[in-house]
């Protein structure tokens, strides 16, 4: 596949002028033009008859994105614990640009979260073997059970249990290496800091759903965690007096952040103070979507908890509490872009190369580079999806 009249992002996270060759399924070659059109006729004439030439008519060419924390979509949850359901997910995924995933778990009963993994490992093989259209699942993000009851938002409390090695090997072992990312809330252990340094070299500790404190936060990324789920939601507030887990993660280089840039999870004001704050090069976009993504308004589930959902605003049925989201990646990223005042440039990166290297995907994932996974999104001018690309074929 020839993909030409594009404007390819490349590594150094800006738009060129060029033409993408996809062949066997992978990036083959990138003609880069800062200061003429290219002419396709010349990759023609070097690899001869193709099967498919495509116009992409000006629009932006960028990599596949990536969704690190996300639950569900389509009716389905990635707890369901079936294959059709992570089936079903990772077809939506693709469709709207995600062509590769790291779905999030939620606070359930240890049995249960083992069996959901091993159905996740299992399905991964099947896919890997058959070949799927939809987004490749490359990871598992482990929100709960290892949280605080103190800021479980939409977790359900009666399934939080202090952070465990062994239990945590144990999810490690059931997910067959896929599990990426364990959260846990070091204020509710005396053994925090001792879990994280036995476990940090198998798995990345993420802070998540946690009341810590400055000096908590900083013992814990000290030790060895690095990576901070959905900041700002879930944990205290940073304050002058009181920074909290925000300013130890902002005091810490090595940590990641994810961000939920939907519009109602964190003001854009306190996007561009984040970004700001941070540098681009940390920050990773999620969706954090649940089941209602995709469908109409109406009362869904997440985590066995009943969530109202009204446009892109899911709350707990309960007492309010927003409930994940209901708007998907590309959408988070358009927002972030055309309501938040993040240049397309960074947004991008915080969506496709960042996480894929917080993955440790970025050797077959996150930008169009020869020998990576033919994964590419063109968006018009207005960040509209015009195709969606998956190792050569199209998808939408």
């Amino acid at each position: 596949m020839i993909i030409k009249n594009v404007k390819v992002y490349t590594e150094e996270k800006t738009f060129s002028d060029g033409i993408i060759y996809i062949k066997d399924g992978v990036f083959d070659k990138i003609i880069i033009s800062e200061t003429s059109p290219v002419n396709v006729d010349s990759l023609r004439n070097l690899e001869g008859d193709l099967d498919e030439v495509i116009d992409g008519q000006g629009s932006y060419a960028i990599p596949g994105l990536i969704d690190l924390h996300f639950h569900g979509c389509k009716g389905y949850d990635f707890c369901d614990g079936t294959k059709e359901a992570i089936a079903e997910i990772a077809k939506y995924e693709a469709s709207i640009g995600v062509t590769a995933i790291a779905p999030a778990t939620m606070t359930l009963p240890v049995e249960e979260l083992e069996r959901i993994l091993a159905v996740a490992a299992s399905y991964k093989k099947e896919a890997e073997e058959s070949g799927t259209q939809g987004a490749d699942l490359i990871g598992i993000n482990m929100e709960g059970p290892f949280i605080s009851p103190t800021k479980k938002g939409a977790q359900d409390e009666r399934n939080i249990i202090p952070c465990d090695s062994d239990i945590c090997q144990r999810f490690l072992d059931a997910s067959e290496g896929l599990v990426k990312f364990v959260g846990i809330a070091p204020e509710c252990s005396e053994e925090s800091v001792h879990f994280i340094q036995q476990m940090k070299d198998k798995v990345h500790i993420s802070l998540a759903h946690t009341n810590a404190d400055y000096d908590t936060a900083m013992d814990a990324f000290q030790a060895g965690a690095n990576h901070a789920v959905h900041l700002y939601n879930a944990m205290p507030s940073f304050t002058h007096r009181a920074p909290g887990v925000i300013g130890a993660v902002a005091d810490n280089k090595h940590v990641n952040a994810e961000l939920i840039c939907d519009g109602v999870h964190i003001h854009p004001s306190v996007v561009r103070a984040t970004f700001q704050m941070l540098g681009a090069d940390r920050m990773i976009l999620i969706s954090d979507s649940m089941r209602a993504t995709g469908m109409p308004d109406g009362r869904y589930t997440l985590g066995g908890l009943e969530v109202d959902v009204v446009g892109n605003r899911a709350t707990l049925v309960s007492d309010g509490a927003l409930a994940g989201s209901a708007t998907n990646l590309l959408d988070c990223m358009r927002t972030v872009v055309k309501k938040m005042g993040i240049p397309l440039e960074t947004a991008v990166a915080c969506a496709t190369m960042n996480p894929a290297k917080a993955l440790g995907e970025y050797e077959n994932y996150g930008s169009i580079t020869p020998g990576k996974k033919g994964n590419v999104v063109l968006l018009d001018s207005e960040l509209n999806l015009k195709m969606v690309v998956k190792e050569g074929t199209e998808v939408f």
